[in-house]
């Protein structure tokens, strides 16, 4: 059984300019946008007191972003408001004069005209591209790389997507889908990692992500806990991640929590850069396989990573066992506790922290982290079941791949 690797940060600071990008003005707009949506709820957050006290933590919050638009995932905040702030600067607009009324109105379709928004997805960001511009009235162009499954295609052609899965990686899709943006005429790449000269809608999808930080944020103060003492956000390019770091430093910069940021094993490019301790990026390339789909990218998000080297405590990549692990003891927690319908990316965070509590070997990681009885533990389940048949096999059938 491969075991869980970590890296505590050491890497040096930089001016931090790219903590702005998740201030938190910027994401009181994204709440808004996303709050006009007639589809818009804000999704569960699952306090798991018996799991807490099992694990011999003082609390644990489980974001539950399976209920989100009807999805089955997050990412659909970052994709729209991108979309949205997109539209609203073609257009000499604010964003807060586009809420969804307005954006899927006829007048502005006249005003904007007809774009195609280019994207490549292991599935939830191109569903969320796909669903956002179905509703805009707009055209999507979705690539999907090596390995990804036929529902997840499926999810995307059925909100009227043109979508195929490639013989390339990840890395490589964003590539191609880059440059079949660059050859149409209104094409818009809206892409959820970020390299230099392409970070302006980037950007805005974290801010996206902001709304779903916020909320979790918000829910803890009704369940009087004044903020988390811990946060464990999962990493593919990084974009969550930063967003997630972003916001509670900026939330909390006095006395911010200790996030720890994990990776899926065979597609650490942070936990790596981390490694190397210099601060500079490193790639994972090849194909990169592993249960946790949503994961599997290898080439760092430039703003991310800045906003990631600042502040983060520890990097981890974790084996797929570790994901399974989570997915099972959150679809059957502590008698007592809410089940949380988590996917394979979804459960990786929460996998890791049940390990690091459970194992002994994991013992001066959970030292170094100082986690115990008065830890408050937050983290988020980025997604559901996306993939049923895949999930059944995981949590039902005990498969660990």
């Amino acid at each position: 059984m491969d075991a869980i690797k970590w890296a505590v940060n050491k890497m040096p600071k930089t001016e931090d300019s790219n903590l702005k990008v998740m201030g938190l003005d910027e994401i009181k707009k994204a709440r808004a946008f996303h709050e006009s949506f007639p589809q818009y709820s804000v999704t569960p957050l699952a306090k798991l007191d018996h799991m807490a006290k099992r694990l011999g933590l003082g609390e644990v919050y489980v974001k539950d972003e399976s209920y989100r638009f009807g999805l089955n995932a997050f990412k659909v905040l970052g994709g729209s408001f991108a979309m949205a702030r997109y539209i609203a600067k073609q257009t000499g607009k604010d964003v807060s004069e586009l809420p969804y009324n307005v954006l899927t109105s006829e007048k502005l379709k006249e005003e904007f005209g007809q774009a195609t928004f280019f994207t490549a997805t292991d599935g939830n960001h191109g569903r969320g591209v796909a669903w956002a511009a179905n509703k805009l009235g707009q055209k999507s162009v979705v690539l999907m790389p090596k390995g990804s499954t036929q529902t997840r295609l499926n999810n995307i052609l059925a909100e009227g997507a043109e979508a195929t899965i490639e013989e390339y990686n990840y890395d490589e899709c964003v590539r191609m889908a880059n440059a079949m943006a660059e050859k149409t005429e209104n094409g818009v790449m809206v892409q959820d990692t970020a390299w230099d000269g392409y970070e302006e809608i980037p950007s805005w999808i974290m801010q996206g992500y902001g709304t779903m930080a916020m909320e979790a944020d918000e829910q803890l103060h009704d369940y009087d806990c004044e903020r988390p003492t811990h946060v464990f956000i999962q990493a593919g390019v990084g974009s969550l991640a930063g967003a997630v770091q972003g916001y509670f430093a900026n939330r909390y910069p006095e006395n911010p929590p200790k996030v720890v940021v994990v990776e899926a094993e065979a597609a650490a490019c942070l936990y790596k850069g981390a490694c190397a301790g210099d601060g500079d990026i490193r790639i994972v390339d090849g194909d990169m396989v592993t249960i946790m789909a949503g994961l599997a990218c290898g080439e760092p998000n430039t703003i991310s990573w800045d906003i990631l080297k600042n502040h983060v405590d520890t990097f981890i990549a974790s084996p797929d066992w570790v994901a399974a692990r989570g997915m099972r003891m959150l679809a059957a927690p502590v008698k007592g506790d809410q089940p949380v319908t988590s996917g394979e990316s979804g459960a990786a965070p929460f996998g890791t922290l049940a390990c690091i509590m459970t194992m002994d070997e994991y013992k001066p990681l959970r030292e170094h982290l100082g986690l115990d009885e008065n830890s408050k533990v937050l983290l988020f389940s980025t997604e559901g079941d996306t993939d049923p048949e895949r999930y059944e096999s995981i949590v039902w059938g005990g498969n660990d791949r």
